[in-house]
């Protein structure tokens, strides 16, 4: 038996993969238009297929995205809480994995600790998606560089400008610069920057990455201005973190000092008046609507080259 197609990490990927699974997700959403949302594709390529999917965190869009992506692809899908499973009672990830392997095609976890899905994947027979952790969010990147492409065409030569916390999102845009060869610019207030060990590596292999903590500094020109939360699932550090994050906050002068046509992205939830204004996310530069659209073309395509259909 081959050994597993893993989705852990952007990082992992290699440039021909990324952009396999980008173009797969476009060419899956333009073969759509127009169709009703559970219509099953023509090809039907996951018919008998069955995804698991386990959430030790809340979720709306990553769980409708890989419910919605199986039926159109054919097959079906299992939610667990893992709250509700074994999981809960002490029963390890390795055996929970080795159990799930052996009744479902693939398994996305949606986890607390990176290293769990880590250990997950080492123990199972099927390939396993990391649906977000505190380290990464990989399948939300697909998305994100989906609604750049189709915005702008290839995103290699773009700039992109993050402001914000130095989260998990950030983390999966770093892993992607270097391989699809757009330009990063990072500002984050001092306390909250991203791991450097993150920056490091990406700069080791060539991605052009500027680091700063001066938000103005980073949106100037930018083609693509993006942003998240500032207070995540598991922060404990509200106040400190409200005090912190003012003057990264993406109102209409902020987006002034982008580029004239840039496009503004936020993976949602918006907490709306605190990181983004109103006037930002409903204007007419935002593409969060299509972002969180395009999450479900983006899981479908992961789904297939996890399970060797690309």
């Amino acid at each position: 038996m081959s050994a597993p197609r893993h989705f852990l990490d952007i990082s992992q990927l290699s440039r021909a993969d990324l952009r396999a699974i980008l173009e797969e997700g476009h060419r899956r959403k333009r073969a759509r238009a127009g169709w009703s949302k559970a219509k099953r594709d023509e090809d039907a390529p996951l018919d008998g297929h069955a995804l698991a999917m386990i959430f030790q965190k809340n979720s709306t869009r990553t769980r409708v995205s890989f419910e919605i992506g199986m039926i159109q692809l054919g097959g079906v899908s299992i939610v667990l809480n893992a709250n509700d499973t074994q999981l809960g009672r002490g029963e390890t990830v390795e055996d929970t994995a080795r159990v799930l392997s052996r009744m479902v095609d693939a398994v996305m976890i949606r986890a607390n600790n990176h290293q769990d899905v880590v250990d997950f994947a080492a123990a199972s027979d099927a390939p396993v998606i990391n649906g977000l952790t505190d380290l990464s969010h990989p399948c939300q990147i697909i998305a994100d560089l989906m609604t750049i492409e189709e915005r702008f065409g290839d995103v290699a030569g773009k700039t992109v400008a993050w402001l914000g916390d130095g989260n998990n999102v950030l983390a999966s845009f770093v892993h992607a610069a270097e391989k699809l060869k757009f330009k990063l610019r990072i500002a984050t207030p001092a306390n909250y920057a991203l791991r450097s060990q993150e920056i490091a590596a990406a700069k080791a292999v060539g991605a052009d990455i500027d680091v700063s903590t001066d938000a103005q500094r980073a949106i100037a020109g930018a083609d693509v201005v993006v942003t998240d939360t500032w207070v995540s699932m598991g922060d404990t550090d509200k106040d400190e973190r409200m005090a912190a994050f003012p003057p990264f906050a993406v109102d209409e002068a902020m987006m002034q000092r982008a580029a004239k046509d840039a496009l503004f992205l936020h993976c949602l939830p918006a907490h709306r008046g605190e990181e983004v204004t109103d006037a930002v996310l409903d204007g007419p530069q935002s593409g969060a609507w299509d972002e969180a659209e395009n999450r479900i073309h983006a899981q479908k395509a992961v789904l297939l080259w996890c399970l060797g259909k690309l």
